[in-house]
Order: structure tokens, then C-alpha cells, then sequence
């Protein structure tokens, strides 16, 4: 629970620096899926280090997915929005409202309740069918992101933020799906090939959401697509689990820590200004949870 947490901060964090980068960066083609965008960002230095970042928050992701159940890590990746919101505070001079102070303290009780309920990680491995399909919607994202960037900017906005959040969801369910690191084990398991591209479909689906601008709608997509979709794959194939008798409190734990972290999708709005500039107060915040 340790790893998973520290992973939201390192992801949070880096939100701040990539949205800003993600603003920054001239614009492209029309396309949802325009792999120059990343290269272009590329040569943001602030990119740079939430990249550097994001690499550490996966590594602790990756850890915490080997423990604990999908739907706990998934709730507390959704608290990253949380801490983007109380970084962007004093970094961006970003004043939070009373009501998202509250949201904050929402999502950390739902993660207290998920904290004390969640039992260990299931320990089915999953079937090869099951494999076959997490690869096959890692390949799907990819040309829905295509289409997506094709529609008008709210449904865009939306579309690219649920793919990304389903990218995402489809790496949790891949390291599950991972039994052995060693080279052969890797090599012929379709799990691995949908790690790398779910993961890649995810952070350049988003990135374009984050360059477009009106992400807000984006971010709560991506909440619902990395946290639903995951959690009922680790329950009903997986073998996950709560502690004898605590099911109850651990439903309300993750209802609270989504519902928290759908509270502050105005956190997903890159700024409109440099971040030198003077932020208005009480003006939109400016950043999404993203990692690869």
C-alpha cells in the first residue's frame, strides 16, 4: 500500500510538469493518435522530469500490482489526481476551494477503508484466452485513439481521456497476467507485448487530451476506464479478494476514492498561461494524472 501510494505522488506530481510542457507544445495534425506530438514534448525540460517521475511511480506500481488486489492499486492511482491538486497549490499558486479540501479528504478516507479491508492479491494466473484479450484491447485503443481525435472537442475530449484510462487499466491487468521476468517467459507471453503497447496508446492518447486543452471531461474518463475495468477483471478472473467479512467497507472504500477523485477533474485543465505568469485567483487549475 506504501509503493502504491508513493506511486500517486510520483505520478501527481509529474502531471504538473508534463500538462505544462503539454500546453507548451505547438500542435499537430487533427489525429488523436499523432506520434510526433511525443516527440515534440520531448524537448520540454519539464517533460523530461515528469518522465523521470513517472518511471519511478511505475516502478512502484509495479510492485504494489504484485501484492496487492488490482482494485486497490487501481483507487489509489485514482488518488493521483488528489495530489496533483494539493502540488499544483503552492507550485502554481492555485488556491483549492473548501469543497476540494473536502474531495482530498474524501479520497484518503476511501483509501483508509480500501487500506483495511483489501486482502492479498488473487492468485489465479489467468487463462491464455485471457491474455490473447488483454492484448487485443491494447491493439484496439490504438485505432480507436485514431477516431477519436477525429470527433468534435467535448466527445474527443471524452473519448481520448476513457481510452487512456483503459490503456492504463489494460497494464495493471498485463503485470497480473506476467508470471516469469526471464527472457523466454516474457518473449511468449501476450501480456508483455500488451504492457508495452496499452501502456504507449495510454500516455499518447492522454498527452493529446493534455495539448488539446479541455481535458476536465478527459480526466474523469480516465479515472472510470483505469479503475472499473481492472478492478471486475481482478475479481471475477483473477482471484481478488477483501479480508473475511470487510467486502461491505471495501466497495465503500473505492466508491469514495473514485467518487473523490472525480471531484477534482478540473485538475485535468492544462493552464491557459506560461507558468511564470501570475495564476488568477480563483482561476482553472491546470494538470491531468498521467504515467506510462
Amino acid at each position: 500500500m506504501i509503493c502504491a501510494l508513493a506511486s500517486a505522488v510520483c505520478f501527481g506530481t509529474a502531471s504538473v510538469f508534463q500538462a505544462v510542457a503539454a500546453r507548451d507544445t505547438p500542435t499537430g495534425t487533427g489525429s488523436g493518435v499523432d506520434a510526433r506530438l511525443l516527440l515534440r514534448v520531448l524537448t520540454q525540460w519539464r517533460y523530461l522530469l515528469g518522465l523521470a517521475l513517472d518511471g519511478l511511480g511505475f516502478l512502484l506500481e509495479l510492485v504494489a500490482l504484485r501484492t496487492l488486489p488490482i482494485y486497490t492499486v487501481g483507487a489509489a492511482l485514482a488518488a493521483t489526481l488528489a495530489v496533483t491538486a494539493v502540488v499544483a497549490a503552492p507550485v502554481l499558486g492555485v488556491r483549492l476551494r473548501r469543497a476540494e479540501w473536502g474531495a482530498v479528504a474524501v479520497v484518503c478516507g476511501g483509501l483508509a477503508l480500501l487500506a483495511l479491508s483489501s486482502g492479498a492479491e488473487g492468485h489465479r494466473a489467468g487463462t491464455p484466452a485471457l491474455r490473447i484479450g488483454v492484448l487485443v484491447c491494447a491493439l484496439a485503443l490504438l485505432a480507436g485513439g485514431a477516431l477519436a481525435g477525429r470527433l468534435p472537442d467535448r466527445a474527443r475530449a471524452a473519448a481520448l481521456g476513457l481510452g487512456a484510462g483503459f490503456g492504463f487499466g489494460v497494464v495493471e491487468v498485463a503485470v497480473r497476467l506476467i508470471d516469469g521476468f526471464g527472457p523466454a517467459d516474457l518473449l511468449t507471453n501476450p501480456a508483455s507485448y500488451a504492457l508495452l503497447i496499452g501502456g504507449a496508446a495510454a500516455f499518447l492518447l492522454l498527452t493529446a487530451a493534455l495539448q488539446r486543452g479541455a481535458v476536465t471531461t478527459a480526466t474523469a474518463g480516465m479515472v472510470i476506464g483505469e479503475t472499473l475495468g481492472p478492478a471486475v477483471v481482478g475479481v471475477a478472473w483473477l482471484g481478488d479478494r477483501t479480508r473475511e467479512g470487510l467486502a461491505p467497507l471495501a466497495v465503500a472504500g473505492f466508491a469514495l476514492a473514485v467518487a473523490g477523485a472525480l471531484a477534482l477533474a478540473r485538475f485535468g485543465e492544462a493552464p491557459a498561461a506560461h507558468p511564470a505568469e501570475p495564476v488568477a485567483e480563483p482561476g482553472p487549475a491546470p494538470l491531468a494524472a498521467e504515467r506510462p
